[in-house]
């Protein structure tokens, strides 16, 4: 299982927020670069950047920085947040970007969506956060009645090759990820899934091994200390 650092943009700085709270902002820096070069000298493979001005806006607000990381880390990035078109995902990918997440631009109709997955094919990944079950959209202020799992499973049959699945309620606890929700996941999209939300400890990266996910995104835990990414990399393989 791969271990993926998080890196959120909040305004330029690093952060993460509690819950998908905006209000429940904390900065951990203003050098989204040094952040990123310490993640991979430590082991990382790969880098995960949200936009979170982009994600609750709906377009990209933090370029110059996503641009400047996939410059100087080609091919080790991988960015959500505000990518609502085609476009705007190929620019990002031309520019040195590994993946691009999309969430809330799956919402439409399903002719966008296959549309998305045929050009972009394993390079565009699904990103499907959920609140209690269920589709959470435009920065996670919006929780409508569209159920995850068959949300995914509709993704899969449109060509989705990979899902990010995000647990809202555990996002920024530390409280330990919703290992159910994730194994749930696994089983029934049957394509390779990457879990974020709730790691505290080296305890719960084991917990979510045993799910068969493909990786793990891990924020918060990494900058207070309560996990090392060089030692979790170790741990992991």
């Amino acid at each position: 299982m791969e271990l993926i650092p998080a890196i959120d943009l909040l305004g330029g700085q690093c952060v993460r927020l509690y819950q998908g709270d905006y209000a429940r902002a904390t900065v951990y820096g203003s050098s989204p670069e040094a952040v990123a070069r310490e993640f991979i000298e430590a082991g990382a493979e790969r880098v995960h950047v949200v936009d979170l001005d982009g994600a609750r806006t709906g377009r990209p607000a933090n370029g110059t920085i996503v641009a400047r990381l996939a410059q100087l880390f080609p091919d080790r990035i991988q960015v959500g947040g505000g990518v609502r078109s085609l476009e705007t995902a190929e620019s990002l990918l031309a520019g040195g970007v590994a993946r691009v997440i999309v969430g809330t631009g799956l919402l439409g109709t399903e002719a966008e969506a296959a549309r998305w997955f045929g050009v972009l094919r394993d390079r565009v990944v699904a990103g499907i956060d959920a609140r209690d079950g269920f589709v959470s959209a435009h920065g996670w202020t919006e929780t409508g009645t569209v159920e995850a799992i068959g949300f995914a499973r509709r993704m899969v049959d449109l060509g989705c090759c990979r899902i990010i699945y995000t647990d809202i309620a555990t996002d920024g606890t530390l409280s330990g990820p919703n290992v159910e929700a994730m194994r749930e996941m696994v089983v029934a999209s049957g394509v390779p899934v990457v879990a974020s939300g709730g790691v505290g400890s080296l305890d719960d990266l084991a917990r979510l091994r045993d799910t068969g996910v493909e990786a793990v995104i891990v924020g918060r835990a990494l900058y207070e200390g309560r996990v090392n990414v060089a030692s979790a990399v170790e741990f992991l393989r």
